[in-house]
């Protein structure tokens, strides 16, 4: 088929990747503009999608807006059979989704109507839920209210958001190029109308440990924000992420280190740091960072 393909972050790489070997034509490929980045952030870095469709080859366009006429115009130009979208991050006007010959097909990580929106991955580990999965979903207006033509799912269990996303993004790979293969056996069916949640973007703010909540909370939050942009609290006005952690027996006023390994009381139980990080740092284990940084039993964070 001729493709256009629309994505940005990690994530969608493997789904490109995919569609090449599978022999589609990719005819384009839409991300989102380069972002200041580098190490002192004032070099603009184009996303992993540009990066990857360059290397391949394939022509990549970065505008700011599909609204307007010549956007819309430029897009129904490459006379594509179908447009594949992986986390692109821009509203499809209708006119967009229209122009395709069987319109647009996104890879969209959760088990649908659960976790509509940005942040699915990440939603779905906040919430303890013990299922996840990614869906190939005809797009239509709504915010992925569309018709779910296949989805596969995966228990979530101890894993990262970054875990998950590997994970799903290859299974929605798979999958899409299993949907291209034959399209007619796999016809889109409605979402249910029950069970409807939104996924809404990550705030910084949620980033933060607050001790007072139940350490399985914060091991959520530990695992739902690795590897980016990381769970953390503050000692001695330094920033310090925790990596991974554990769910430890303790008690103690919300925030107080336990022992000389870092153990920190909870709401409920208490949170045993496995790998940190300060700020400006690398990445070490709580043991190493001790070493440095002494933060006694007792201290309150």
């Amino acid at each position: 088929m001729r493709i256009i393909f629309m994505g940005t972050p990690g994530f969608a790489v493997p789904v490109l990747q995919a569609l090449v070997e599978a022999g589609h034509q990719v005819v384009a490929s839409y991300s989102q503009p380069p972002r200041p980045g580098g190490r002192r952030g004032r070099q603009l870095v184009p996303s992993p999608v540009q990066q990857m469709a360059e290397g391949l080859g394939i022509p990549v366009l970065t505008p700011v807006s599909l609204r307007p006429a010549d956007e819309q115009a430029r897009f129904a130009g490459f006379d594509a059979d179908v447009a594949v979208v992986a986390a692109y991050g821009l509203i499809l006007p209708q006119a967009i989704l229209d122009a395709p010959r069987l319109g647009c097909l996104n890879v969209h990580g959760s088990l649908l109507p659960r976790w509509r929106g940005a942040a699915p991955i990440q939603r779905a580990i906040l919430a303890g839920d013990l299922m996840t999965g990614v869906g190939i979903m005809q797009m239509e207006a709504g915010l992925d209210t569309g018709p779910v033509r296949l989805e596969g799912s995966t228990p979530i269990g101890s894993k990262t958001t970054g875990e998950l996303t590997d994970e799903l993004a290859a299974m929605g790979a798979a999958l899409m190029v299993k949907v291209l293969a034959d399209p007619d056996r796999y016809p889109p069916h409605a979402q249910p109308v029950e069970g409807i949640t939104y996924a809404a973007k990550i705030d910084k703010a949620e980033t933060r440990l607050d001790f007072a909540r139940p350490a399985v909370d914060l091991e959520r939050q530990v695992r739902a924000f690795h590897p980016a942009p990381g769970a953390w609290f503050e000692h001695q006005g330094e920033r310090i992420k925790i990596l991974a952690a554990d769910i430890v027996e303790g008690s103690g006023v919300p925030g107080e280190v336990l022992d000389d390994r870092l153990t920190i009381a909870c709401g409920n139980d208490a949170l045993r740091p496995l790998t940190v990080q300060r700020a400006g740092r690398g990445v070490s284990s709580a043991d190493d960072l001790l070493r440095g940084f002494v933060i006694p039993a007792g201290t309150q964070l």
